[in-house]
Formats: C-alpha cells, sequence, structure tokens
C-alpha cells in the first residue's frame, strides 16, 4: 500500500502501516521496540520515500509503477505531501530508507539535497548531478568526457552586463561561434535545459527562416517563422543539425542494463503532433543497437540517475546523444511499468536487506507466458521458431576393406614407419602409386600360376586396382 505522510509529528510519532507490519519513524541508532499487539515478523518495512512535485508524484507512470513496487513484501512507499516539500524544514519530512527524489518546475533541489546529508538514506537519483542536468553546457561536457558521441557545438556564453561582448559573427547561411563556424542548417538551443525554446535555422537555398521548438501545447510542437537571424540576447549553444529520418529516439533507463526505447515524430518536421484516437502522442517501437545499449549504461552511470530519460538522433547509420532529461518515466506501458518496479524493488532489496538482517535475494524466475489477445480470444503467442539447419548435400564415402598378408604389403608398412604407430596413412600419389604395383604384380602372378601362395584374393585385388586406377 502507498502512503501519503499526515501530519508533522515529531520523529517516532508518524505511523506508516503495511498490512498489519508498521513501522514508527525512529531516530538512527534508536532501537524498535516490537509492539506486543502485532504478530508481524522481527524484519521491520524498507520505507521508499518519494520526494518530487506532486504534478509528477501522483502521475499514472509513478502510481502505476508504485503500486507494483509495494507487491514487494518488505517494501513501503511513503509518498511526500507537495505542501511538506515546499514549506517545512527537512528534519521535519517523513523518514526513510531509500529516497525517489528528482527536480522538476519549482522543485526546491537545495531542500532535498539538504535531506540527504541529514537522512543519508539509499539515493535512486544523485540529486547533486541533477544540477548539471539544468545546464546543457554541463550535460554536454560530461557526455564528451564520457566519449559519448554528441553533435559538433559550441557555446556562446553572453554577459548580461555587457551584452556587446560576444564571440559571434553572423552571416547569411552561417554562424560563427567562438572561431568555429556552423554553416545552416544549424540547432540554436538555450543553456538553460529548462527552456524548450530551440530553434533551427535553415539556409537561403531552402527558404531560409527557422523553425522554433517549443514544449507540446496541443497539436503542435514547433511552428515556423520568417526570421532568419539568430537571437541577440542570452546564452546559446549551437550545434550542427542531424539529419534523421524524421524520428527522435526516447531512451529511459531503469539502472545501467535496463532501457526502454521509442521513437516520435521529430518536432523539427512540421510542428503538427501525431495522436492517436485516445489523443495520445503516437510513439514507435524502437530496438536499441549494441552501441545504443552501450551509451544507454554511460548515460545513466555518469549522470547517476538510475532513472534516467535521454534522447538519440540517428543519423548518417551514427546514434547522437541531444539532451539527457534526468528522472523520466514510459507512458503508457505496462511491460515497462512490470519491469521498472521489478528493477528498482530488486535493487532496494539488494543494497537494503542486509542492514536490516532481510533474507533475500533476488528471485530466478521464470519468464511468464506470454498470453496475446487475438481475434479468437486470448492465446499464447509464440515467441520465436528456432531451427538448426545442416545441409544434406554429402558425397559418399568411397570405401573398400581388403585383409592382406603378403610380404611386399608389410613391407610397405615397414617402410613408411606402420610399426612405430600401429597404424599407416598412405596419401601421396607415389605411395599409392606402389600400392597399385604390389596389386599388379600379385594379380599378374596369380594369373599365371594357379597354385601359388598369394592368400589375398583375386576379386579383391582386381577391386583394388581399379580403385586406384581411377
Amino acid at each position: 500500500s502507498v502512503f501519503a505522510y499526515e501530519g508533522h509529528q515529531g520523529p517516532g510519532e508518524g505511523i506508516m502501516k503495511n498490512e498489519g507490519e508498521m513501522r514508527k519513524g525512529e531516530e538512527e541508532g534508536q532501537e524498535k521496540e516490537e509492539d506486543e499487539d502485532y504478530d508481524s515478523p522481527p524484519e521491520r518495512q524498507i520505507v521508499v520515500g518519494i520526494c518530487s512535485m506532486m504534478k509528477k508524484s501522483k502521475s499514472k507512470p509513478m502510481t502505476q509503477i508504485l503500486e507494483r513496487l509495494c507487491k514487494f513484501e518488505y517494501i513501503t512507499v511513503v509518498i511526500f505531501p507537495e505542501e511538506v516539500i515546499l514549506n517545512e524544514p527537512v528534519d521535519k519530512w517523513p523518514l526513510c530508507d531509500c529516497l525517489v527524489s528528482f527536480h522538476s518546475k519549482g522543485f526546491p533541489l537545495d531542500k532535498a539535497v539538504e535531506y540527504a546529508n541529514l537522512r543519508n538514506p539509499l539515493l535512486i537519483n544523485d540529486l547533486n548531478m541533477q544540477y548539471y542536468i539544468q545546464d546543457r553546457r554541463e550535460v554536454y561536457r560530461i557526455l564528451q568526457e564520457e566519449g559519448i558521441d554528441l553533435p559538433r557545438y559550441a557555446v556562446l556564453t553572453r554577459d548580461p552586463d555587457r551584452p556587446e561582448e560576444c564571440n559571434l559573427v553572423e552571416g547569411e547561411d552561417h554562424v560563427e561561434v567562438n572561431g568555429e563556424v556552423f554553416p545552416k542548417p544549424f540547432v540554436e538551443k538555450p543553456v538553460c535545459a529548462e527552456d524548450h525554446n530551440v530553434y533551427i535555422y535553415y539556409p537561403t537555398s531552402a527558404g531560409g527562416g527557422s523553425q522554433r521548438l517549443f514544449r507540446k501545447i496541443g497539436s503542435r510542437s514547433s511552428v515556423y517563422s520568417p526570421e532568419s537571424c539568430v537571437r541577440k540576447t542570452g546564452s546559446y549553444i549551437y550545434e550542427e543539425f542531424m539529419p534523421t529520418d524524421g524520428t527522435d529516439v526516447k531512451v529511459y533507463t531503469v539502472g545501467p542494463d535496463y532501457a526502454h526505447a521509442e521513437a516520435r515524430k521529430s518536432p523539427a518536421l512540421d510542428g503538427k503532433v501525431e495522436r492517436d484516437s485516445e489523443g495520445k502522442e503516437i510513439r514507435y517501437p524502437v530496438m536499441l543497437t549494441a552501441m545504443e545499449k552501450l551509451v544507454a549504461r554511460k548515460v545513466c552511470l555518469a549522470f547517476k540517475q538510475t532513472v534516467c530519460g535521454f534522447d538519440l538522433l540517428r543519423a548518417n547509420g551514427h546514434s547522437f546523444v541531444c539532451d539527457v532529461n534526468g528522472f523520466s518515466f514510459v507512458k503508457n506501458s505496462m511491460k515497462y511499468y512490470d519491469d521498472c518496479a521489478k528493477v528498482l524493488g530488486n535493487m532496494v532489496m539488494r543494497e537494503l536487506a542486509p542492514q536490516f538482517h532481510i533474507p533475500w535475494s533476488i528471485p530466478m524466475e521464470a519468464e511468464d507466458i506470454p498470453i496475446v489477445p487475438t481475434t479468437s480470444g486470448t492465446m499464447m503467442e509464440l515467441r520465436c521458431v528456432i531451427a538448426i539447419i545442416r545441409h544434406g548435400d554429402r558425397t559418399p564415402k568411397q570405401k573398400m576393406k581388403m585383409e592382406v598378408r603378403h610380404p611386399l604389403f608389410f613391407e610397405l608398412f615397414e617402410k613408411y614407419g606402420g610399426y612405430k604407430s600401429g597404424k599407416l596413412k598412405l596419401k601421396k600419389p607415389k605411395q599409392l602409386q606402389e600400392v597399385l604395383d604390389i596389386a599388379r604384380l600379385l594379380l599378374a602372378e596369380l594369373g599365371q600360376h594357379t597354385d601359388c601362395e598369394i592368400e589375398e584374393k583375386k576379386g579383391k585385388l582386381e577391386q583394388l586396382k581399379t580403385v586406384l586406377e581411377m
């Protein structure tokens, strides 16, 4: 069960129950006294705190994932109310053993950092790194340090007090930033990652003007403008435009080893948002390449964000990271909700179960049987067919067996060292010729004397002769 935190009790008073088990918020080091009224096991619950703006903590994806997370026997979830986060000092915030906290508009990140320093919970997403994620310059710097491919770019930092001191030279079909030239089309992004007003400038050969991208409003995500000149106030990143197939790939990690990816129509195309019959933006399933999975791992670890969304551009047979958004869930994917809760729950248990003396190891569970709805009711889905195939076009081996007793054969056997290993292989034409010579000689003798002491069968010798002559 999921609990919102009620009231502002001091430590030891805020009680959060979970299916007949309870946890009292005790100060560190204070021993938990077993309540005799409860027939509960000695292990106490691991409390996972959700500290974010209400719009995020009560969103459908978060609700779906938390419902699944609560199915872990020893995990209790506590959602920090927004008014507590905004108005209460951090020592009055609920206690937790593991903290899921992330910045969004209006969130007091400084207080969350202060809380983490005070209570020292296990952090699912590092809080200090979330300051960097808000600055595109820092994001690009970290990506570059990690050796992750990103578009060629330059940073134009303007001092608001001295706007004229600016390393920007603008031509009709290019800009020069800090001496680096960007021919049109190029992209202009505000350095603040919270500012989604990204502009793309077109060359005169394509009619000039610019495409202005923004956070989705209704059916639009960008609009064309005849303005061809770059913005003259504020600091920006200028980067080369990457020619994709008209889609952006959104990647969502849950730890370094799990990533879900989907594509959506790029807002740079015509700015019209594709929506389905329910009004949701249409997303396309995407399989990540091995290289892209490695990039997802690197992004997750470099920014220390277990749950992390970032954008990939697939251009010229290559993938480039163009944005890292930090904490972000996939929308409308039951498979993702199941996987995400499972990965997070296992992570929390693996890290915290030992110190709470909870007997736990990662369950090795059989893959759920895939059942899918079809026109004739639900039935099992055939996941794959594995065929191991070998061609049957074989030349039969040409063999003959023959027992030999004549001294000439034994001399040959000795000549080529047959007695040393007890067997002999003769493959060279010269050696085979010697065998043929013996066969011919013996056949000649048999033809002259019917009573001679050749014990080999005549038919076998003739066969041997014929085969060798062939």
